[in-house]
């Protein structure tokens, strides 16, 4: 099963270290050009600090991967940013990191602990998506079959898409792509339409199932 987690939403966090101001930010992206466009926003958000250093995963396989140290010494900033993105698993995910220099120099280490501390700060603060790969079926049944399907679902732990009402119900039910998940899904719609299954496969998608 294919997996990864993210964030539910632009999540931010300040904390001042030796009079430098860090102010995280990290945010949900779908591409590289979705980043790209979110750090120049940062950027321009902050166009006095003296640095905006940034990583990002773009991919939901955690292979597109970038960071910049924006300034800083080389390995200071973004590598850190970025270590922290992949330990927490956090794919398809950006953190810029602004800092306002204070006047005190933080060395190396300060520097690589500030910029790597202040993300998993902000982190804390996120609320996580944790995205599994899903199979979407569609259901089409009568309401009274609708009823039924309705305590099946929340018996098993599916998640329901949406619903169309017309003279007919068509439910779209998201399960997540493992076999024990598929075999029960199957068995709920035997079950509730005693032997048969009015259910067709629509696509296989990643969806947030609320486990984290």
């Amino acid at each position: 099963m294919n997996e990864y987690y993210t964030v539910k939403k632009e999540t931010e966090y300040t904390v001042v270290i030796e009079k430098s101001k860090f102010i995280a930010y990290i945010k949900n992206i779908e591409n590289e050009d979705e980043a790209k466009s979110y750090i120049e926003e940062i950027r321009k958000r902050h166009s006095l600090a003296n640095h905006s250093c940034y990583a990002f995963i773009a991919d939901d396989k955690g292979l597109n991967q970038k960071f910049s140290d924006a300034g800083e010494p080389q390995g200071t900033a973004g590598l850190p940013i970025l270590n922290v993105l992949k330990n927490k698993r956090l794919y398809k995910t950006i953190a810029v990191v602004v800092r306002y220099f204070g006047g005190i120099k933080l060395g190396t280490g300060g520097l690589t602990r500030a910029y790597g501390g202040t993300v998993s700060e902000c982190i804390e603060n996120a609320k996580i998506s944790h995205m599994v790969e899903a199979v979407n079926y569609e259901i089409s049944t009568d309401y009274d079959g609708y009823s039924k399907l309705l305590l099946g679902v929340e018996k098993y732990g599916f998640t329901i898409i949406d619903t169309d009402f017309n003279e007919k119900v068509k439910v779209f039910v998201a399960v997540k792509n493992e076999d024990k998940c598929l075999k029960d899904f199957d068995k709920m719609v035997s079950d509730i339409f005693k032997g048969n299954k009015p259910y067709k496969e629509n696509a296989i998608c990643y969806r947030d199932f609320g486990d984290k």
